[in-house]
């Protein structure tokens, strides 16, 4: 690890500062898509029930390229590493302004999320190279606090951007920042190299697999599986919801973003309460929580025809629900792994993830079909799978919960 620096290196918080900053950019080229996702099917001709191909194209690609990055991200400097994946970001993300139909959009999105995926274990890797283990937790917190400021900030201001200016508008302008963000960080980090003299995380591919398989074993595979569900009942829903509020429900495109501020607001504050509640009362409490008031915003929201819910309400509930849930079953995981497999299970977690994002949006393609109105059909479908994959995972917070205990017992 990188303990001691020359005295002209930057700061550990200007480090964590501009890791933060690649995520920031990173999270937000992932996150407005999908809400923007009625305003270039429209100028491009591509049908609503499409969606998911576009949100899939993106994890898919990153499921892949961040399981590839186990084999060959250690082997180079960290510094000119995210370099070379901003610079593919920014090519991904520009291109996607540039589209000309489904094809070419799903393919800058493959691009984007190729580069988004080693982008994100990369910034990851130098957390913990700089950061000594006691204030790493509080680093984290700060880098994956982008994720807040994405969905509170970002988000709302691209769907205003393309509002006003076109949907080609918050593709450039993301791009862009990712460009002057890529360039400040290759300027403001060190050269980080230290990583290169372990033999251990240098070693040869057969060693990598024979580390890989070792997390073969229950309480991975519980926590993997846990993992899929979550994602996938959220992604068969996600990158369908503007068009299902705007077509379905009619609500105005120019209140949009206002609804993805006020979800995005509640999430920021909620997930530090959840945080507190995970901590006193257990993962497998608050996540259950979580879950039944997803299944009955979904239900009320997706499934009832009228809905029993205002459009802001069922947003906002599906977002309040769902970080209950994503807090509690993400720190639960976190508690699976050894701390010397901690690395390798990140890894293979966030591929999982990825991975069954775009399994869900290509599922909800499958299963949605665009009516003559622009409404669209099947929606109550992909909301009744939403709960049913959703209502599949308590069983196994209790039951992963209750593996951690019995283990740190014995550890003890």
């Amino acid at each position: 690890m990188l303990r001691a620096m020359p005295k002209s290196a930057p700061s550990e918080r200007a480090i964590v500062f501009c890791v933060g900053a690649v995520q920031f950019v990173n999270i937000l080229d992932f996150m407005m898509v999908m809400p923007m996702g009625p305003d270039f099917a429209k100028a491009l001709g591509i049908p609503l029930s499409h969606l998911g191909y576009v949100g899939g194209s993106y994890t898919a690609a990153a499921s892949v390229s961040g399981l590839c990055g186990v084999f060959f991200l250690e082997r180079f400097d960290r510094r000119p590493a995210l370099a070379v994946a901003m610079v593919g970001l920014f090519v991904g993300t520009l291109s996607g302004a540039f589209a000309q139909g489904l094809a070419s959009l799903m393919t800058a999105r493959v691009v984007a999320g190729a580069f988004g995926g080693p982008a994100t274990s990369l910034a990851y890797s130098i957390i913990a190279d700089v950061v000594p283990a006691e204030r790493r937790g509080k680093a984290m917190g700060a880098v994956m606090g982008a994720f807040s400021i994405a969905s509170v900030l970002g988000v709302p201001a691209g769907l205003e951007l393309a509002r006003r200016g076109g949907w080609q508008m918050p593709f450039v302008a993301v791009g862009i920042l990712g460009a002057i963000i890529g360039v400040f960080a290759y300027g403001a980090l060190p050269s980080m190299r230290g990583h290169l003299s372990n033999p251990k995380r240098n070693g040869e591919k057969s060693a990598i697999w024979r580390e890989l398989t070792e997390l073969v074993r229950v309480d991975t595979a519980l926590s993997l599986l846990m993992t899929f569900l979550v994602m996938a009942s959220g992604f068969v829903l996600i990158p369908n919801i503007s068009a299902y509020m705007l077509g379905n429900l009619h609500y105005p495109r120019e209140r949009l973003g206002l609804l993805y501020l006020a979800g995005g607001a509640v999430s920021f504050f909620t997930m530090r309460l959840v945080g507190f509640l995970v901590d006193r009362h257990g993962s497998a409490r608050v996540g259950t929580f979580g879950t039944l008031f997803i299944a009955l915003v979904v239900y009320a929201g997706f499934v009832c025809e009228p809905p029993l819910l205002p459009v802001m309400l069922i947003f906002v509930g599906f977002m309040f629900g769902s970080s209950f849930r994503n807090v509690a079953y993400n720190t639960l995981t976190t508690k699976v792994p050894a701390p010397t497999e901690r690395a390798r299970f990140a890894s293979v977690q966030s591929a999982v993830q990825h991975l069954s994002a775009a399994l869900g949006g290509f599922a909800s393609a499958q299963l949605l079909t665009e009516r003559a109105d622009h409404s669209l059909s099947g929606i109550s479908t992909c909301a009744w799978a939403s709960i049913g994959a959703g209502l599949a995972v308590p069983p196994l917070l209790w039951t992963v919960e209750a593996r951690v205990r019995r283990n740190a017992l014995r550890a003890t």
